[in-house]
Protein backbone atom coordinates (compact mmCIF):
# COMPACT_ATOMS: atom_id res chain seq x y z
CA UNK A 1 0.00 0.00 0.00
CA UNK A 2 1.22 3.60 -1.05
CA UNK A 3 1.96 5.78 2.18
CA UNK A 4 -0.70 8.41 0.21
CA UNK A 5 -3.42 5.46 0.47
CA UNK A 6 -2.41 4.57 3.98
CA UNK A 7 -3.08 7.93 4.75
CA UNK A 8 -6.81 8.52 3.00
CA UNK A 9 -7.37 5.03 5.19
CA UNK A 10 -5.79 6.64 8.32
CA UNK A 11 -8.21 10.02 7.80
CA UNK A 12 -11.16 7.78 6.78
CA UNK A 13 -10.63 5.68 9.94
CA UNK A 14 -11.94 9.01 11.88
CA UNK A 15 -14.95 9.06 10.62
CA UNK A 16 -17.95 7.81 12.26
CA UNK A 17 -19.07 4.43 11.36
CA UNK A 18 -22.04 5.14 8.78
CA UNK A 19 -19.50 7.42 6.66
CA UNK A 20 -16.87 4.81 6.46
CA UNK A 21 -19.03 2.36 5.42
CA UNK A 22 -20.73 4.81 2.87
CA UNK A 23 -17.12 5.73 1.49
CA UNK A 24 -16.02 1.86 1.47
CA UNK A 25 -19.65 1.12 -0.72
CA UNK A 26 -17.92 4.25 -3.25
CA UNK A 27 -14.78 3.25 -3.23
CA UNK A 28 -15.71 -0.44 -4.30
CA UNK A 29 -18.04 0.81 -6.94
CA UNK A 30 -15.40 2.64 -8.45
CA UNK A 31 -13.04 -0.33 -8.36
CA UNK A 32 -15.68 -2.15 -10.14
CA UNK A 33 -16.36 0.21 -12.44
CA UNK A 34 -12.96 0.53 -13.44
CA UNK A 35 -12.50 -3.51 -13.85
CA UNK A 36 -15.60 -3.46 -16.11
CA UNK A 37 -14.34 -0.86 -18.35
CA UNK A 38 -10.56 -2.08 -18.83
CA UNK A 39 -12.72 -5.47 -19.79
CA UNK A 40 -14.78 -4.20 -22.33
CA UNK A 41 -11.95 -1.71 -23.72
CA UNK A 42 -9.60 -4.63 -23.66
CA UNK A 43 -12.19 -7.00 -25.81
CA UNK A 44 -12.89 -4.35 -28.03
CA UNK A 45 -9.71 -3.41 -29.53
CA UNK A 46 -10.63 -4.90 -32.89
CA UNK A 47 -13.80 -3.16 -33.46
CA UNK A 48 -12.08 0.14 -31.94
CA UNK A 49 -9.13 -0.38 -34.59
CA UNK A 50 -11.42 -0.74 -37.55
CA UNK A 51 -13.12 2.09 -36.44
CA UNK A 52 -10.12 3.90 -36.88
CA UNK A 53 -8.90 2.64 -40.13
CA UNK A 54 -12.35 3.71 -41.48
CA UNK A 55 -12.31 6.87 -39.81
CA UNK A 56 -8.45 7.35 -41.16
CA UNK A 57 -10.01 6.52 -44.85
CA UNK A 58 -12.90 8.74 -44.46
CA UNK A 59 -9.79 11.67 -43.85
CA UNK A 60 -8.15 11.10 -46.51
CA UNK A 61 -10.88 10.48 -48.89
CA UNK A 62 -11.98 14.27 -47.85
CA UNK A 63 -15.11 12.90 -46.61
CA UNK A 64 -14.37 15.14 -43.17
CA UNK A 65 -14.54 18.70 -41.80
CA UNK A 66 -12.54 20.01 -39.50
CA UNK A 67 -15.08 20.93 -36.35
CA UNK A 68 -12.85 24.00 -35.24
Amino acid sequence: MTKFLEKAFTEAAKLPTREQDVLAAFLLEELASEKKWDKQFASSQDELANLAREAIGEFKAGKTRSML
